[in-house]
């Protein structure tokens, strides 16, 4: 039955995936309408796939290798799952139209430096980075836990050279 419920949550982060595309192609069309200018691009592909591999991985693993819930372990992470959600959209409600899925900046546009932004330089990837090791963790998938976060180190460490690169840009 934990399962099912697992499945279920893993349903709702895709749901909220999905929603965040929503908004990123909203504001996408808001910049490219001001001038913006997406940078970085040739990563994006990786990542789409990257991040759909993650919660397809979660399922088939728990599925597939029949990894049990485990109390302990499982609702720290579920915490865990849920503060990265929070964090997340604090993310994108502080950065309002300059947040986007890829990597856009628009001309005149200052740097954001409130909320989260005061506290870290990238703090929607810590988001990721949490929730890349405790979504599958919630229900035991060590495995899917392991790889997403190796690979996405390496995407990572792409993608935040590309975004200063892009915000660099500006500033000169």
């Amino acid at each position: 039955m934990s399962q099912v419920w697992y499945a279920v949550l893993v349903g709702l982060v895709a749901v909220e995936r999905l929603g965040e595309l929503v908004v990123a192609k909203r504001n996408l069309a808001w910049s490219l309408a001001r001038g913006g200018r997406e940078t970085g691009f040739g990563h994006y592909p990786f990542m789409v796939v990257l991040h759909t591999g993650l919660l397809a991985g979660c399922l088939a693993e728990v599925w597939v290798a029949d990894r049990p819930f485990t109390a302990l372990l499982g609702w720290p992470m579920l915490a865990l799952v849920i503060a990265a959600q929070a964090l997340r959209w604090w993310c994108i409600r502080v950065l309002g139209r300059q947040w986007n899925t890829r990597i856009v900046v628009v001309p005149g546009l200052p740097l954001v430096t409130g909320g989260p932004y005061r506290l870290f330089r990238h703090p929607n990837y810590v988001a990721v980075v949490v929730e890349g090791f405790a979504l599958p963790l919630v229900h035991g998938a060590w495995l899917t836990a392991a790889v997403f976060t190796a690979v996405n180190a390496g995407l990572l460490t792409v993608r935040i050279r590309a975004e200063d690169r892009a915000l660099r840009s500006v500033d000169a």
